[in-house]
């Protein structure tokens, strides 16, 4: 982690009390539910194919949602998800059948939070940070993994970028974090599943978090997260930190 290193005892624990440095958080979904369930499914259905399906899956999943949003052809994240999923299999000449497609996009919708989670929410939610989703996926999408997870008492706001019919990056989409809380952009956090939108957060004026649980280097475009950890502990270790003296 590259913030507020040596400041618990336990991984929740904060050393002293301290009021938080940041006002409000803003996940994106990825951070806060498990997609590998996905991957476990696709490997049963196609054995020794899964990992490939998953990864060409993965890739053509977010080029067609910027393809797209750079065309002006807009389509929420369920239908560019399946669009993806088919293309993988027709790249991969995998026999994708109506029911095995079913059973991959249905996995979508019974994502459960990753372990660390809810402690670390409901360590911030005390702490009186407010809380919301920054997510590309829809609102169907979000509302089913939120349930799964139990974790809709923590959030304040659900924003999908279906809103604004683009995806992120676009600023647009960082801005209805901005809109929603009424803060200023320098009071939210902006914690981030991936390098790109954690950049993105940042060419926005976010500072930002980046939850690499997959330990991957950083992107190179120039705009390094402010902290990265490996979960939402790390994460709410940032947030409570107490601040050094004569920071503003």
């Amino acid at each position: 982690m590259t913030a507020a290193a040596g400041l618990v005892r336990s991984p929740l624990e904060i050393v002293e009390p301290a009021s938080p440095r940041y006002k409000a958080v803003a996940f994106d979904a990825f951070t806060t539910f498990d997609p590998r369930p996905i991957g476990g499914l696709a490997e049963t259905l196609f054995p020794g194919r899964g990992a490939q399906l998953g990864e060409v899956w993965r890739t053509r999943q977010f080029e067609y949602q910027w393809l797209r949003a750079l065309a002006g052809r807009y389509e929420d994240f369920w239908r560019i998800t399946e669009d993806g999923l088919i293309f993988a299999a027709r790249q991969l000449r995998l026999d994708l059948t109506a029911e095995k497609r079913d059973r991959l996009m249905q996995a979508w919708l019974e994502l459960t939070a990753w372990p660390d989670v809810p402690a670390a929410l409901a360590l911030l939610k005390s702490s009186g940070v407010r809380l919301a989703f920054v997510s590309n996926m829809n609102e169907r999408m979000l509302n089913a993994a939120i349930r799964n997870g139990r974790l809709a008492e923590f959030f304040e706001h659900v924003l999908t970028t279906d809103r604004i019919r683009s995806y992120k990056p676009d600023p647009r989409a960082y801005q209805m974090a901005i809109d929603a809380f009424g803060l200023e952009r320098d009071q939210i956090l902006f914690v981030a599943s991936s390098g790109w939108d954690a950049a993105g957060a940042r060419w926005f004026g976010y500072p930002t978090y980046w939850n690499n649980r997959l330990d991957l280097p950083a992107e190179e475009f120039g705009a390094p997260a402010d902290a990265t950890g490996r979960d939402l502990a790390d994460m709410a270790r940032v947030v409570l930190a107490p601040r050094q003296r004569g920071a503003a």
